[in-house]
């Protein structure tokens, strides 16, 4: 890690270091609320193919960096493109969004899985990696990431997006052991995953928790935080991962932060279910946080907007750790003008 990274007020907000303003970047920074973005999709068949162009998921990388003064970039990817990459055949359907051809129904489906090599199956991303950080400015980090094992297992047995999961589950009450199977290859992929994306160059990773949410508190520890806190733990173990800190956000897990926060992960991403000055009591100084307004604030009025943006700030008081962030992705609607009054509040009040 170069002095210009590791000195970024993104970098020093994750190791809880005092910075002159609070750092932010936006979960889904990259995408269809910028006409750029919709222009650059339009060049291709989908958006699985923009994935799989490293030139072009470079420049849906760099796009909001242009607009907007934000501290940390993110790799332009999904998290679906592991369970593509083990061998399950992969489509983006407008309207519909992911789908999976042939879903995981029985555990004679585990079979036809691999378990892919970084550097091949998932080629395209590192090389979109490697090519982001040499366009990067060299003071901006770069934060790989991938989904948890228990939503990307949702995906992969679902077929799609969900509303109750209703396959997942069935496999969790009912042959745990071989959700368990699915999980642990999972956690070895993305474990080679993330390793190969720090060694391409990423200064940060983010383990997205997308449906730990959905679980009831046995099940999310066994079955989402688990394989998380394995994945945390192997990566702290490897010379790529060991200095780069490690995000971990599930959605709707609020009730298990100090669970979260045993993982190991540096960071921990908020939903905005839950008041900063809350989860700074419950963890104390132990982890940094991230997040947490509401994205649905940014189709407020500008004076609410700001004034939530600034209660946010106020329930951080000041301490130091703090990284602002949607408590979600940002929505495709949103308009440009509330996203450079977002970052430019949040760099204002906070300094």
């Amino acid at each position: 890690m170069t002095d210009s990274w590791s000195q970024s007020p993104f970098l020093r907000a994750c190791r809880r270091e005092p910075v002159e303003y609070t750092p932010i970047w936006l979960m889904r920074q990259a995408g269809r609320y910028l006409p750029e973005y919709r222009a650059t999709r339009a060049q291709v068949s989908g958006f699985l193919e923009l994935c799989q162009t490293p030139e072009l998921a470079c420049e849906v990388t760099l796009q909001p960096l242009r607009r907007f003064p934000l501290d940390a970039a993110i790799l332009f990817s999904d998290i679906l493109t592991v369970p593509h990459a083990m061998g399950m055949e992969l489509d983006f359907r407008d309207g519909e969004g992911p789908v999976f051809a042939k879903p995981l129904r029985h555990a004679r489906d585990l079979q036809s899985l691999r378990e892919p090599d970084p550097e091949q199956e998932l080629r395209y991303v590192l090389d979109a990696v490697r090519l982001i950080r040499r366009e990067l400015a060299p003071t901006i980090p770069l934060i790989g990431f991938a989904g948890s094992p228990w939503t990307l297992a949702c995906y992969m047995i679902e077929g799609r997006g969900s509303r109750d999961f209703q396959h997942a589950k069935s496999w969790l009450y009912s042959d745990p052991e071989t959700l368990t199977i699915l999980l642990d290859r999972l956690v070895r992929s993305l474990i080679l995953y993330l390793r190969g994306q720090a060694k391409a160059g990423v200064q940060a990773l983010m383990l997205f928790d997308t449906w730990g949410g959905t679980l009831t508190t046995p099940a999310y520890e066994q079955f989402s935080l688990g394989p998380m806190a394995q994945i945390i733990a192997s990566l702290r173990a490897s010379p790529e991962c060991r200095d780069l800190p490690i995000i971990l956000f599930s959605k709707g897990g609020t009730l298990w932060l100090r669970e979260m926060a045993a993982t190991g992960a540096n960071v921990l991403g908020l939903d905005w279910t839950v008041e900063l000055d809350r989860a700074r009591d419950l963890l104390g100084d132990t982890v940094a946080i991230q997040g947490n307004l509401d994205p649905m604030a940014l189709f407020g009025s500008p004076p609410l907007l700001q004034a939530e943006i600034r209660r946010i700030l106020a329930a951080n008081g000041g301490r130091p750790g703090h990284i602002f962030n949607l408590g979600h992705g940002i929505t495709p609607q949103t308009p440009i003008a509330a996203v450079e009054l977002l970052v430019e509040t949040v760099h204002n009040w906070s300094a």
